[in-house]
């Protein structure tokens, strides 16, 4: 009895919280922004299929353009972010796995310096009520970091 009770725990207690980290970079002389997200990459198989209605399986896909496809679109519906007050589109460039988290790769091109970055966030909210992610943004060099909760889904920086 107590070895199905500490096999329940350690199970219950496997990933007890709910966190993606997306680091948002700016180089002038690169002239583009390079975002990468970190999510667990359970929660983010779990919010790919039921957000496409889909059975995808991040580690051991059948076909990997289906997963690229379905994180691109996942992306675009929840994750926006506007530079100088413009809605930017994120090229998806692809994602891997290391160990539990899955890392998501984006571009956008930025002629101009970049001033004003707003972000607005949905992501896995759907599936998870104590999500939380945390911003980190680099522009030049000059670092600014914030954290919202689900239902929380607006950050704007200012450089």
């Amino acid at each position: 009895m107590s070895l199905i009770l500490a096999g329940i725990c350690l199970f219950t207690y496997a990933h007890p919280f709910y966190v993606s980290i997306i680091n948002i970079a700016y180089s002038s002389s690169k002239k583009k922004i390079e975002i990468s997200a970190r999510i667990f990459y359970d929660d983010l198989e779990l919010a790919l299929n039921h957000d496409g209605n889909t059975n995808l399986n991040i580690l051991k896909p059948q076909r990997k353009e289906s997963i690229d496809s379905a994180i691109s679109a996942y992306f675009e519906k929840y994750l926006r972010v506007s530079t100088n007050g413009k809605i930017q589109v994120l090229n998806y460039v692809g994602y891997e796995i290391e160990d539990e988290v899955a890392w998501c790769y984006f571009e956008v091109p930025q002629l101009q310096p970049l001033k004003k970055l707003e972000i607005y966030t949905r992501m896995l909210y759907n599936n998870f009520k104590n999500q939380s992610h945390i911003f980190h943004a680099t522009v030049d060099g000059l670092r600014q970091s914030t954290k919202i909760d689900n239902p929380k889904s607006f950050v704007k920086m200012e450089f």
